[in-house]
């Protein structure tokens, strides 16, 4: 037996057609590994922004919350200024609330005769930094790609932006406690069926809020990790508790 002849076949390497194999198996394995990496950062994109969308929007809604349901403190109505809590031409309400806070505040500033002031901070609302927080409009502003929650403070400090990436907010007027059911989606993103129907703003002494959230599209369809749009729906019930409201 030629010893150099059998040494030489036990060192041949891989076959052209092995490689090609072994390569195309590669480069398979490496587009799916790829595909799944894009898939987890899209899913991994669209969480962070669902959970940062959803906190603030959660923080507005308390926000809002809480100073409406203190609106006409204070006051001989209920503190929602009509005229200017309306629909805008893109569907979303926009509220006004006035409250005098500060009426027992033995600090603030009070009124008396020939003061030249019309309204003091004390026994009305009109005096600014005073009446911070007295005359409050929450609205929503369009911005690029998204909307804004902001509240307008006329009397203590202007605008502020309290969320992003909103879809739509609606606010319901009643005159009691209502149930409701939601419904959300392309179509609709919004409370349905109340058990009551709403009433004119001025005599309205129960309120729900519904803040939708919107997530735009991540990737694009039929691509790898493609995430569709989403909306989320917040409500928030809301008892005037200055108008007199006996059912909770």
């Amino acid at each position: 037996m030629n010893k150099e002849s059998t040494a030489s076949k036990c060192q041949a390497g891989f076959s052209l057609i092995e490689m090609i194999i072994a390569m195309a198996i590669t480069i398979m394995i490496t587009a799916v590994a790829g595909s799944l990496l894009a898939q987890s950062m899209n899913i991994r994109t669209r969480n962070n922004e669902k959970v940062d969308a959803i906190a603030d929007a959660q923080r507005a809604l308390n926000i809002m919350s809480r100073e409406i349901a203190d609106t006409g403190f204070n006051l001989n109505d209920n503190g929602i200024v009509d005229a200017d809590s309306v629909t805008d031409a893109n569907g979303n309400s926009t509220i006004r609330i006035r409250s005098n806070r500060n009426q027992f505040n033995t600090t603030a500033n009070p009124w008396y005769v020939g003061s030249g002031v019309s309204s003091e901070a004390q026994t009305g609302i009109g005096r600014a930094t005073e009446d911070a927080g007295e005359d409050v409009k929450y609205f929503v502003y369009p911005a690029s790609n998204t909307n804004l929650l902001a509240r307008y403070d006329r009397y203590g400090g202007g605008s502020t932006v309290l969320a992003n990436r909103l879809d739509s907010l609606h606010i319901h007027y009643f005159a009691d406690k209502v149930t409701y059911s939601t419904v959300t989606g392309p179509t609709g993103c919004d409370i349905t069926g109340a058990s009551a129907g709403e009433v004119a703003k001025t005599a309205a002494k129960y309120l729900v809020i519904a803040v939708c959230v919107r997530q735009s599209a991540v990737g694009a369809p039929g691509s790898p990790g493609y995430q569709p749009e989403s909306r989320v729906l917040l409500v928030s019930d809301v008892a005037l508790r200055n108008s007199n409201l006996t059912t909770y």
